[in-house]
């Protein structure tokens, strides 16, 4: 009888402990990025597909910086590739006092793209490292926990985005020192951590994915000859993650206008509400987590795309608060997509694996470019019509969880 796998070994707790507190921090950043994007709608004067160039500097800073991160991690080692990513972040978030001096959107957008540097970094190492802390049929749930910090991360975001940049929000006003304070306090954080991180001594990992040690994969092609993009889960799990990426950017981008326009709210309540659109994702994220020790991931993930679809159609109806609900709704099935693509794509890579990590990293520029499509739509035809558009990529997160999500078998000869 086979020993049933371990979560992690006692030797990594530590390290564990460490990196999944870094989900939280990258969390907090991308959704305070959503906060400032409405921020600047107010003090820069500037439309709802102009705002959405914030999302447009952050996740295209992932695009750039996804091979490079990966080559650095493969090169240096997991530790030195946090160290770059928190370098790079801090740099970022320092960036931004300078131009708030200077009242420059274009100033603006260089610091959102270094420090969107820094959390592409983050994810790229992140997500191999917690995989290699344990056994290969338990890095579903180790990847999914450690996300599930990532969405205590995206629910502190909005909140403190609120409470700095919307409380005191007044018509007509140009005022930037709350941004300028909120990302120079943010940048001393994190250049502590990182300090902190340079002493902490991490154990010699072996990557899991490197072996087949589940008794179902034993007829897995692993040979380290077949080329990356040989490997069709793979490269569906790309695609895959590109458009779950932009469905998450453009639906996250806008929640703000939606409560504001659709329910009536103020900016700051739409923002309040957006910390219980995070809940949503940490409270599917942590159920996730724990059914995946009885469900399949792969079926998990097209059940959430199907339900997805169901609730942006009623999302779209501008139905009140039965749309806002379903609205709502969206964060709790989104929840373990992104971990789930990011794992089904990267099994039985062998010496492939952090290569195909960068890849799959990469497949986050769909939230570069996606808000920028909600924000036109939202212009043109309404806030509530906007939403009809991530349809089209939740079809094809499902197609993966469905059917696209295996490994192909040896072909012996």
């Amino acid at each position: 009888m086979n020993q049933k796998p371990l979560f992690t070994e006692k030797k990594y707790l530590i390290t564990l402990v460490f990196v999944t507190s870094l989900f939280m921090l990258w969390g907090i950043a991308i959704t305070m990025a959503d906060v400032l994007n409405k921020h600047f709608q107010h003090v820069l004067k500037l439309t709802k597909s102009q705002s959405a160039f914030v999302q447009f500097a952050v996740f295209g800073a992932y695009f750039v910086m996804g091979v490079p991160a990966g080559l650095f991690m493969k090169r240096f080692g997991y530790k030195n590739g946090v160290l770059l990513g928190l370098s790079l972040f801090a740099g970022g978030a320092f960036l931004f006092v300078p131009a708030a001096y200077t009242s420059s959107f274009g100033f603006f957008g260089i610091a959102l793209f270094i420090l969107g540097c820094g959390l592409s970094t983050l994810e790229t190492v992140a997500h191999p490292f917690v995989a290699s802390l344990g056994d290969q049929r338990t890095s579903d749930q180790r990847i999914n926990f450690a996300q599930s910090f990532n969405a205590v991360g995206a629910m502190l975001g909005p909140y403190i985005g609120s409470y700095f940049l919307l409380r005191h929000n007044t018509p007509g006003s140009t005022d930037l020192t709350s941004v300028k304070l909120l990302y120079a306090a943010i940048g001393v954080v994190i250049a502590i951590i990182a300090v902190s991180f340079s002493f902490v001594k991490v154990p010699q990992t072996i990557d899991p994915h490197a072996s087949v040690k589940d008794e179902d994969a034993v007829n897995v092609d692993v040979a380290p000859n077949k080329p990356l993009f040989g490997h069709r889960h793979f490269v569906w799990a790309v695609i895959a993650q590109f458009f779950n990426v932009a469905a998450q950017a453009g639906t996250w981008a806008f929640f703000i206008n939606y409560g504001h326009e659709k329910m009536g709210f103020s900016d700051e309540k739409a923002a309040n509400y957006m910390v219980l659109f995070m809940g949503m994702m940490l409270a599917g994220r942590f159920i996730g987590t724990f059914l995946m020790k009885v469900i399949a991931p792969n079926k998990f993930l097209a059940c959430y795309a199907a339900a997805n679809i169901l609730m942006c159609v009623v999302v779209a109806q501008g139905l009140g608060w039965t749309s806002y609900l379903a609205l709502l709704m969206i964060n709790f099935f989104f929840s373990i997509m992104f971990p789930t693509i990011f794992s089904l794509g990267i099994k039985n890579l062998g010496a492939h694996t952090q290569q195909a990590s960068s890849f799959i990293s990469m497949g986050v520029v769909g939230g570069a470019f996606f808000p920028f499509l909600m924000g036109k739509a939202a212009d043109s035809y309404g806030i509530e019509h906007a939403y009809y558009l991530p349809i089209l990529c939740y079809v094809i997160i499902f197609l993966f969880g469905y059917r696209f999500y295996k490994v192909q078998p040896k072909r012996f000869k």
